[in-house]
């Protein structure tokens, strides 16, 4: 005869892999879902919390030769040990440096701008990494010393540097504070560097401004030695400082270019801007230590206006200090940059970042695992008593002639049952389930059976807790 087309299938029993009385499945359903969780929100903060910093970057520099030049290749090949590129987009200098931040189309990340420049063009959209290095005026001119400073200039030939320089930048604020303007009695050159001194040694024009790539160490020694050509000695230093804050004071020595002959012969007050590091505020916080760690190296050694260790330094005028350039001023790199390789320490910090508070909430979602845990195993016996009712339906219902085969899958449920392993804590459970096998057995194992609605002195199927 056909078995019921309405009894349940048994569960079918497997050889479990099993651990100190634990069944490994039942653990992994159990923990399975946190964890899974837990991966899947790693992943997700890894890639768009803490995204990994880029392996390119690009610096507006300077005109081929430049001081800017020179330093941004010096950036580069420090860089390059950390596997980083360092794309240098050559300008026409501060000026267009900052234009080339400020135009978001423009593929540049951060620049050299010196101070002063900016102003009026302030953007939030910009922070300053500190000051990188000194950019001091240095105002030559011919024969006798002029009276109040550069007010004593008006209506002389003055070299300014070219159009968009930093140098003609500066010296035209500095003129009209003294009351020259343009266009007037005073004649403006565009002349710079080497030009400039050959012309003021020639006697074509009065006065040169240099700064920057037009004062290097050489021209400042050929026109100290020229005879009747001197270097003006800011008096106002103090004054000027004060007026305008992005100048600072530079205390020339007496015979630091020359201490045979004495050049300069005495103490001379210089006054000028700082070059600042200006970035976009997209720039990465690894990439911004990376290079401070650059103009560290570049930058920290003693030098001619300053004392090791003065620069780089957390200076800004026009634009804020980046919070990363703030932190790294105020107590170096994080520890994991100082202690690992770079590609390593950005590994372990976008980590870090995700993991400890994904712990923190993973820890009180764990307490459900005991819960869980328990869930399953009792599952697994109450599937066995699911089936164990329906067969008992199933033998109130049927004639005699269709109960041997219900009782034949009894006897494969029992089997089933007598074969199945639980943790001890659950024995009882498991027990109390083959009582209840054998109570259905012997309840319907005559052929005639029970009349229905007979009540069990156990009063039927004990329910399990």
């Amino acid at each position: 005869m056909a078995e019921p087309d309405d009894v349940r299938e048994a569960p079918p029993f497997r050889t479990r892999l099993w651990f100190r009385g634990i069944r490994v499945g039942d653990f992994v359903v159990a923990t399975g879902p946190l964890l899974l969780i837990g991966l899947v929100a790693v992943a997700a903060a890894y890639w768009v919390v803490r995204p990994a910093p880029p392996t390119t970057l690009s610096i507006a520099s300077g005109p081929e030769g430049s001081i800017f030049r020179q330093t941004a290749e010096k950036y580069r090949q420090i860089l390059a040990r950390n596997g980083v590129t360092l794309r240098i987009r050559p300008s026409d200098g501060s000026l267009d440096n900052l234009k080339q931040l400020l135009d978001p189309a423009a593929p540049v990340d951060v620049g050299f701008v010196q101070g002063g420049v900016a102003a009026g063009s302030a953007s939030d959209q910009l922070v300053s990494l500190g000051a990188v290095f000194p950019e001091p005026l240095s105002l030559f001119y011919r024969g006798a010393t002029p009276r109040h400073g550069i007010a004593g200039l008006a209506g002389k030939r003055l070299a300014i540097g070219p159009e968009g320089s930093g140098t003609r930048a500066l010296a035209l604020t500095l003129l009209q504070a003294n009351g020259i303007e343009p266009g007037g009695p005073t004649r403006l050159g565009s002349q710079e560097g080497e030009a400039a001194a050959q012309a003021l040694i020639a006697g074509q024009i009065d006065a040169a401004f240099l700064m920057g790539d037009s004062a290097t160490p050489p021209t400042m020694r050929r026109l100290l030695r020229t005879p009747g050509i001197r270097l003006l000695d800011f008096e106002e230093a103090d004054a000027y400082v004060r007026r305008f804050p992005y100048l600072n004071r530079f205390d020339l020595p007496r015979g630091v270019f020359d201490l045979g002959r004495n050049l300069p012969e005495r103490d001379i007050r210089l006054i000028g801007p700082t070059v600042q590091l200006v970035a976009r505020q997209s720039l990465h916080p690894a990439l911004s230590d990376l290079l401070l760690d650059a103009a560290r190296e570049v930058h920290g050694g003693a030098a001619l206006l300053h004392r090791a260790g003065e620069f780089p330094a957390p200076q800004a005028h026009e634009f804020p200090l980046s919070q990363d350039a703030q932190r790294y001023y105020t107590s170096g790199k994080r520890f994991l940059f100082r202690s690992l390789p770079f590609w390593l320490a950005t590994l372990a910090d976008r980590l870090l970042v995700v993991v400890v508070p994904l712990v923190v909430l993973l820890i009180p979602a764990f307490k459900l695992v005991p819960y869980l845990y328990q869930w399953r195993i009792r599952s697994r016996i109450y599937r066995w008593y699911g089936s164990l009712i329906g067969l008992e339906r199933l033998l109130l219902a049927k004639e005699p002639a269709g109960r041997a085969a219900i009782l034949r899958r009894l006897d494969d449920i029992e089997s089933a049952v007598n074969q199945m392993k639980v943790p001890l804590a659950f024995a009882d459970q498991l027990y109390v389930l083959r009582d209840h096998i054998a109570f259905v057995r012997e309840r319907y194992a005559g052929e005639a059976g029970p009349t229905i609605g007979t009540a069990h002195p156990t009063g039927g199927l004990r329910p399990v807790s």
